[in-house]
């Protein structure tokens, strides 16, 4: 992934603004994640957290 501090937008942000953007970074232990409205709130996780996050999404079975 990218080395902290590196932030990527994420490829569905929508608008002509470019504002409306989810961001990523990562280390080997962690995931962060933030809007780009609001850079200096961070959401922090784990990669097995988020993993089972999305499977229940996917699952229709969020848990």
């Amino acid at each position: 992934m990218t080395t902290p501090g590196s932030w990527q937008k994420s490829s569905f942000s929508g608008g002509s603004d470019g504002n409306n953007c989810l961001e990523l970074t990562s280390t080997t232990a962690t995931l962060r994640l933030r809007e780009s409205d609001s850079p200096t709130t961070i959401l922090t996780t784990t990669p097995a957290a988020m993993a089972h996050l999305l499977a229940g999404i996917r699952n229709n079975n969020p848990s």
